[in-house]
């Protein structure tokens, strides 16, 4: 399936090459960073880093924004807040909320493929209020209760 989505390349976006898939099976584009200069990020900090691009995403989709396997791999660059959301009624600049969970320092230079977006439908809710759920054999068990051998205090 093929969505199409309007993109406004900013001023600051200039010159670089609008987000694409890296081959024919990919689920997430590549999103660059129009930066003006090297970003240095710290070991532990986190950086706001643009993509000079602002979009209009259909109604009922958003952009999810997540972080790129190599650079956690690789420098422990991560997006904190992953997946980030980009909402269909959002028309701010894409930023990227990049921190350093590494043990050096990381340089983002422009054009630096800093994290992917991945296109998703969204699913409304409507609340149904009740003073009672079904059971299941977890019931409250949370936070790694799942296959475990002894029994999670509630």
């Amino acid at each position: 399936m093929t969505i199409a989505v309007a993109v406004k390349r900013l001023a600051h976006g200039a010159g670089l090459p609008l987000p694409d898939y890296a081959t024919a099976g990919s689920a997430g584009l590549d999103l660059l960073a129009a930066v003006s200069s090297t970003v240095l990020i710290a070991p532990g900090t986190r950086a706001l880093v643009p993509t000079g691009l602002a979009i209009a995403l259909p109604p009922e989709f958003e952009l999810q924004i997540r972080p790129r396997s190599g650079l956690a791999l690789k420098h422990g660059i991560v997006i904190p807040n992953s997946p980030g959301t980009i909402d269909s009624d959002y028309r701010g600049e894409i930023q990227v909320i990049v921190l350093n969970a590494g043990r050096e320092a990381f340089e983002v230079t422009r054009g630096m493929r800093i994290a992917q977006a991945v296109l998703a439908p969204v699913s409304r809710l409507v609340w149904q209020e009740t003073d009672d759920l079904d059971r299941t054999a977890r019931e409250a068990g949370g936070f790694g209760s799942t296959g475990l051998d002894f029994p999670m205090g509630n």
